[in-house]
Order: C-alpha cells, then structure tokens, then sequence
C-alpha cells in the first residue's frame, strides 16, 4: 500500500513539473520569437525624403520589387543612369521601381547638392524613376536604411559593404532584402532582369 501511494506521489509531482517545464517551454518560445520578430526589419518601416524635400515613404511599395542604388554623378559608373532609366521604363508598369540614392561617399563623386543633383539625372539621363536626398551609405553617418540593406541581424539575408557607387539591393514584393548587385554588375544584366521577371 505504501508502495503504491509513493508512486502515485511521484507520478503526480512527474506530471506536475511537466506541466510547469512546458509552460516555461513556451514562454521561453514566445519571448525569443517576439525579440526575433522585433529585430527582424523590412524596408517598409522607413520614411525618407525626395530630392524636391517631400517625404517618401517606402510602405507605399508594397506589393512591389524594388531595386535601391547609390548614385553619383562624376563617377566612371554614372553612366548606368541610361540603364537605370530603361530598366525602369520596361518594368515600371509590372510591379517593379527603382528608388535613387545619391552618396558622396566615394572619393567625393557626388559634390552636388539636391536640386544640382535632380537637374543633372533629368537632363542628362532623362531620370523620372524616383530619387531621394542625398545621403550617406557607409560609415558613422550611414543612414538607417543603410543599416538596414548591410547588416544580416536586420534584413535577415547577409551582412555586406556598400562597395562603390551604383551597388544595387533588391527587395521582394513584402520588403524584404534578396540580392545584392556589385556596382559594375549593370542593372541591365541577366541576373537582374531575371530575377525582375520571376514569379
């Protein structure tokens, strides 16, 4: 008789601690997935300004593929603004833009200011895909959407540098990072284009 009341005791502090272990399991679940959901970022959270200094808010892309490129004028690469504005021209129309980012990052290419820059892309390249405000892309004054394209702990795909002038991030149709594009690579490659096309 004692022996079955202590195995019944026993059982039941079993089941009871079970219990609490598997409470704790799943609080513990919840806490890591609401951190993990609370690092994970996507570009729809950014507001930014255009180069005419209206706000620009990326959550009116949803739905659609985005290109993010640096730009700058005085720049061996300035020329893929041509390939930039035919990419856009093809695809504008199939849930697809591309969102300019002017830098002064390297070697000082980008001088300009924003109205110098906006006459430049229009006269010169015919540039009607949008543009923002100058910005940084590297370094203490990187900007946020710049910490958001180079650091895996906030795009969830990879860590990168931004390289040079004209290095394009490609996001997917819920705002999320999926390919980096080396500057030389032309926006109007294969890879790209493929990618622009895919379901």
């Amino acid at each position: 008789m004692r022996y079955i009341l202590i195995l019944i005791l026993a059982t039941s502090i079993t089941a009871c601690c079970d219990k609490k272990e598997t409470k704790v399991l799943a609080i513990a679940t919840e806490v890591t997935s609401q951190e993990n959901s609370q690092e994970m970022e996507n570009i729809y959270q950014f507001k930014v300004k255009n180069l005419a200094g209206e706000d620009f808010d990326f959550a009116s892309l949803k739905g659609k593929k985005v290109m993010i490129v640096n730009t700058a004028s005085k720049c061996g690469l300035t020329p893929q603004y041509k390939d930039l504005q035919k990419l856009y021209e093809t695809y504008k129309d199939s849930n697809f833009v591309i969102v300019g980012f002017p830098a002064n990052n390297f070697l000082k290419q980008e001088p300009g200011t924003n109205q110098e820059i906006a006459e430049f892309c229009t006269l010169n390249y015919g540039v009607t895909f949008p543009m923002m405000e100058k910005i940084s892309v590297k370094g203490k004054n990187m900007h946020p959407i710049y910490h958001f394209l180079t650091e895996k702990a906030k795009n969830g795909l990879e860590d990168s540098k931004v390289a040079w002038n004209f290095q394009k991030y490609l996001i997917d149709e819920n705002g999320n990072l999926a390919k980096v594009i080396s500057p030389k690579t032309l926006p109007t490659d294969k890879s790209v284009i493929d990618w622009i096309e895919s379901e």
